[in-house]
């Protein structure tokens, strides 16, 4: 699979989204920064995004996928933790 594929599949069910992608073939590390997820715990914002790609992870296509869901105000905060050196665990 494609990153480029990837994203395809996420912005349908995220339009407007911000997704950043890391990795190749069938193992991936997604961001996806949406407004959608200000009302959903942690849990329900990963088996969101992993319901977009139910199909290719059940047909082997994709493998394995971490996700990391944020609100664009998390977004912003995790940004200037890393940018101050801070590190959020």
């Amino acid at each position: 699979m494609l990153a480029e594929e990837l994203v395809g599949l996420i912005q349908k069910d995220f339009p407007g989204s911000d997704i950043y992608i890391e990795g190749e073939d069938c193992s991936f590390s997604v961001t996806v920064v949406a407004e959608v997820f200000s009302s959903m715990s942690r849990l329900q914002k990963q088996q969101t995004v992993l319901a977009t790609v139910k199909d290719q992870i059940a047909s082997g296509e994709l493998h394995a996928m971490t996700v990391n869901a944020l609100t664009p105000e998390e977004w912003t905060n995790k940004q200037a933790a890393t940018s101050s050196g801070l590190v959020s665990l």
